[in-house]
């Protein structure tokens, strides 16, 4: 016990270590390449991501094909924080979250650095708006990651999607083709063992939980695997019925996910 112990309390050192002098060197470089608009700064969160996940001890794996290129909308479930760092580390993208997130000590201002986009969605005004730079973005041939649930679940389950922000596809020019991929996350391994429903709540942060005992608790624990799941990519334009669109890759989603925490033996590749 005590060994455990210590070699826990190592890994957090050695996190701690390696990761507060590197986020002070790198947000006045990320800063500075947003304001000038360099293709660096959609890249530079991506690296900062795969550092940061392999220094808490995640294993991120891959399955199919994200979309590289044009206005892409990923739609994923959502347990955890981890999700933003799993996501991150595979390609360079945004994400939509709530409104109250930019105001979250050092969180807010990562988020801000990443261009997130922010959202209300007690405000049907603030959603508009929401919906309207969502839909700038896109046409700007930006990755973007929306999770669909609108909130965090305890990873053993996908709850129903909400379709409000999926209608600013539909505000995108015609002359840009948007395209809407599910994209699904599940843990499925800790040091090796597959996951059950009884170590879930190591990795799935919801509710009240409070941020700083989840991280410690998770850092201590070791390597934990996730794979992260790309499905077909499929279009929408202003003919398209939102709420069909909702439901339909949210039962990709689902069945996505119930595949990777059954630990199917699928093709998959390391996160680079």
């Amino acid at each position: 016990m005590r060994g455990g112990a210590f070699i826990g309390r190592a890994r957090i050192g050695l996190f701690l270590v390696v990761i507060v002098p590197l986020t002070l060197a790198l947000i006045p470089v990320q800063w500075l390449a947003l304001r000038l608009r360099s293709p660096f700064a959609a890249r530079l969160p991506m690296v900062y991501h795969r550092i940061a996940a392999r220094l808490i001890g995640l294993k991120i794996r891959v399955s199919g094909q994200a979309l590289a290129k044009g206005p892409r909308l990923f739609l994923s479930n959502h347990s955890s924080w981890l999700d933003i760092i799993a996501l991150g580390s595979v390609m360079p993208l945004s994400f939509v979250a709530r409104a109250d997130v930019a105001d979250w000590p050092v969180f807010g201002l990562f988020a801000k650095l990443q261009r997130t986009v922010f959202v209300d969605r007690t405000r049907k005004m603030a959603t508009k708006q929401a919906r309207d730079t969502l839909a700038g973005r896109l046409q700007q041939n930006e990755a973007i990651v929306l999770f669909a649930e609108g909130t965090t679940s305890d990873g053993n389950r996908v709850l129903e999607f909400r379709s409000a922000l999926i209608g600013a596809v539909a505000q995108v020019d015609p002359a840009h083709a948007v395209l809407l991929q599910p994209a699904s996350i599940g843990y499925t391994r800790i040091q090796g063992i597959p996951m059950g429903r009884q170590h879930r709540p190591l990795v799935a942060w919801y509710g009240d939980l409070d941020f700083t005992p989840h991280f410690k608790e998770f850092v201590r624990r070791g390597v934990v695997d996730v794979t992260v799941t790309f499905g077909t990519a499929v279009p929408y334009d202003r003919n398209t019925d939102r709420k069909s669109a909702a439901r339909s890759i949210e039962d990709t989603v689902r069945d996505l996910t119930a595949g990777a925490l059954r630990d199917r033996k699928t093709e998959m590749r390391m996160a680079a």
